[in-house]
């Protein structure tokens, strides 16, 4: 897989080299670094983010959950420059960071975003995240941030929910406005990547209503979102990919459960 071509299929969030490990194994197209005690986009330590890069060693892409912007651009900077010290010779470095817009009103969400992008080592894309469930994080609508990421050359956004107890993504929006959210994409030229406690069904859901990326934990691990990735559950997942153009063909509009 190319660094450019990465935005497409099943992305499986670990928290350690074993779960990387694990999921790379049994179809994960993308493995995302994330510390779940840490917050919706909780980041996970340098030294352990290098080892589940080293782990997965290029067999699928991987992406590094940072936390929130409002924390501080430089820091994440930081955390990545670190990550990348640490890497063994030969290993790929991560595609793509991620962090969210809690918190911060639009103009200081652009602001950080922009820096945030700018910062990044060559290769290493800024994703725009918006949360399903703005209004809890105290961040911008996913429509306003959808507009100015695009404004700023964004090539990739990522909708999730920030508060992890509460709904997923389909229960906390109806499937017209994802469906609006994955037009936008498209519309811009974008990737889309959904995510926020999706159930098997509601990744089969987002694949039908136009997502390029459906994010999973919950639906990977036995225990749930602290508990540990299975390969039999990441398996089953993936087989969900094979059957993309079946779920494309379902209209969007229907009442199929989610």
């Amino acid at each position: 897989m190319s660094r450019n071509d990465w935005r497409d299929g099943l992305l499986v969030s670990v928290r350690d080299p074993a779960e990387a490990a694990v999921a790379a194994s049994a179809g994960a197209s993308i493995i995302d670094v994330k510390e779940p005690a840490a917050g919706p986009l909780g980041r996970a330590d340098a030294g352990r983010t290098a080892e589940v890069l080293a782990a997965v060693a290029g067999r699928a892409a991987v992406t590094l959950a940072c936390g929130e912007l409002a924390a501080g651009v430089d820091g994440i900077l930081a955390h990545v420059a670190e990550v990348l010290e640490r890497l063994p010779a030969g290993v790929p470095g991560p595609v793509a960071v991620k962090a969210g817009p809690a918190a911060l009103g639009l103009a200081a969400w652009l602001d950080a975003f922009r820096g945030l992008s700018r910062g990044l080592p060559p290769g290493v894309e800024a994703v725009a995240v918006a949360y399903a469930d703005w209004t809890v994080a105290g961040a911008p609508a996913p429509e306003a941030i959808f507009a100015a990421a695009d404004a700023a050359g964004c090539r990739t956004f990522l909708v999730d929910t920030y508060d992890k107890t509460g709904p997923g993504l389909f229960a906390a929006v109806p499937r017209q406005r994802v469906q609006a959210w994955t037009s936008a994409a498209a519309e811009a030229g974008a990737a889309i990547a959904l995510a926020g406690r999706l159930s098997p069904a509601d990744v089969a859901a987002g694949f039908a209503l136009g997502a390029d990326v459906c994010g999973v934990r919950t639906a990977a691990c036995a225990g749930g979102r602290h508990g540990c990735v299975v390969a039999r559950r990441v398996r089953s997942l993936a087989t969900l990919l094979m059957r993309r153009p079946v779920w494309a063909a379902i209209d969007p509009r229907g009442d199929a459960e989610s």
